[in-house]
């Protein structure tokens, strides 16, 4: 569970920042003061730190200065009924990320505390992703030999160390977003924040602020002050994922912050500096996009600097076992299963399929291959069983004519077969294999019947 450390020497207000935090969901540890709040940091590190300014003894600057020794990262929120501008500036000179006047708006400082989290949620990925590119590697959940990904990693290379604006296209689940993370960090921002958002997610009406953030009272609902993910991935990058379906009107805000490098948030007129690295992401053919007055001729351009496309799966299948190995892998690991492997006749299988959702879908396979494999290997015919009845079109490959096929006989020996291998795949264990085929244990043991299994 996440953790909030809570400072300040009035008990009641310790109260009110535990009962903030139990509604968020968060682990609440309460200090009364600096050198409290500093051992219990050391014992047990917070992912948010909230603190007053003014107290006995060592006061909340103070207190700053010294977490921010152990701690570089903290987000550090400032409460104060005793603020001063200068005050302010030097708190946020020191890293604080927000600052908050008392009496202050619950609400308000909920959603301080959220955005708070957010940055810790993408620092520590970031941290973990920087260690896995250590050595001037690519990110490892991109795998593959493949010619083709070959050229792709090759790419990365090139562009990463510069300042380029990078859009990457190819068909949904071909791994875009993992090729950014990579992008980013084998660039000299690697050290700074990756900020993703998918402008599909997000409704139109929100995603202006989600972007460029917003100040209180700039609508219903803003009860403070809010950094977009412009001002949160400043000096880093932020990654637009599937940003053909973004709205027109937001097209022509977004190029003006791509050619002046300045952010207005809304509500606001203040401009804000931001240096960020903008690398985005379509499935969509932008070319006919812009043809058919869809998307911004000259946003596309200005995004268009360096452009790289990454393969369907069934364009590179010898990288499917490799790719089902990988997640094999990651899967043994979160259910606390014994490493578990991919046999030969297993892998020929994945590798003969076309994979329409591409490596997403070989994702979810290998994920359910982990949760449904009763020993330590997946083999042919549990990878067959896992795999869509109907693959690629196919002419007859056992002698019988077309006219020879009747739908009913057809259907049933289909059924049959698909029930043999689940049994094979669970070792004849029937509510597994019911669960596999994705029908009651009830019905498997009237089709077992029907089929004289």
């Amino acid at each position: 569970m996440k953790r909030l450390l809570a400072v300040d020497d009035d008990t009641r207000m310790r109260r009110v920042l535990q009962i903030l935090a139990r509604k968020i969901g968060l682990d609440c540890v309460a200090a009364a003061g600096a050198d409290e709040a500093l051992a219990a940091f050391r014992a047990a590190r917070a992912d948010v730190v909230v603190t007053d300014l003014k107290m006995p003894g060592k006061g909340g600057i103070e207190l700053l200065r010294e977490l921010r020794e152990i701690d570089a990262d903290v987000p550090v929120v400032v409460l104060t009924a005793h603020g001063t501008v200068p005050t302010a500036v030097e708190a946020m000179k020191l890293g604080a990320l927000d600052y908050l006047l008392k009496p202050f708006d619950v609400d308000a400082l909920e959603l301080i505390i959220r955005r708070a989290l957010d940055l810790s949620r993408y620092r520590v990925e970031n941290r973990f992703l920087r260690e896995q590119a250590a050595g001037n590697r690519l990110h490892e959940a991109i795998v593959g030999t493949s010619a083709a990904m070959v050229a792709v990693y090759e790419l990365v290379r090139r562009v990463a160390p510069t300042r380029s604006t990078v859009l990457i296209t190819g068909e949904t689940g071909t791994g875009k977003e993992l090729v950014a993370r990579a992008i980013h960090d084998l660039s000299p921002r690697k050290d700074e924040l990756f900020v993703p958002i998918n402008c599909t997610a997000i409704p139109a009406e929100l995603l202006e602020s989600e972007l460029f953030g917003h100040v209180r009272g700039a609508f219903s609902g803003a009860h403070a002050d809010r950094i977009g993910k412009f001002q949160a991935a400043d000096e880093g990058t932020l990654f637009l994922d599937e940003i053909g379906d973004m709205d027109a009107r937001l097209q022509a805000k977004l190029l003006r912050v791509l050619q002046e490098g300045v952010v207005e948030p809304l509500g606001s007129n203040r401009r804000v500096l931001v240096d960020v690295r903008v690398i985005s992401s379509t499935n969509r053919d932008l070319e006919t996009a812009v043809k058919d007055g869809c998307f911004r001729d000259d946003l596309y351009y200005r995004l268009n600097v360096f452009r790289l496309e990454l393969p369907p799966l069934r364009d590179r299948r010898s990288d499917a076992p490799l790719l089902a190995q990988a997640f094999l892998d990651t899967f043994a690991r979160e259910l606390g299963k014994p490493d578990l492997r991919l046999t030969p006749d297993a892998a020929a299988v994945l590798e003969s399929y076309h994979w329409p959702g591409n490596v997403r879908e070989l994702r979810n396979v290998m994920e359910r291959a982990a949760v449904l494999c009763a020993d330590r290997t997946v083999d042919a015919a549990l990878a067959r069983a896992l795999l869509p009845l109907h693959d690629e079109p196919r002419a007859p490959t056992d002698g019988r004519r077309a006219t020879d096929l009747n739908l009913d006989r057809a259907l049933g020996d289909v059924e049959r077969q698909l029930i043999l291998d689940a049994l094979a795949a669970t070792h004849n264990d029937k509510p597994a294999a019911a669960k596999l085929l994705g029908i009651g244990e009830r019905t498997l043991w009237t089709k077992l019947k029907k089929h004289a299994i």
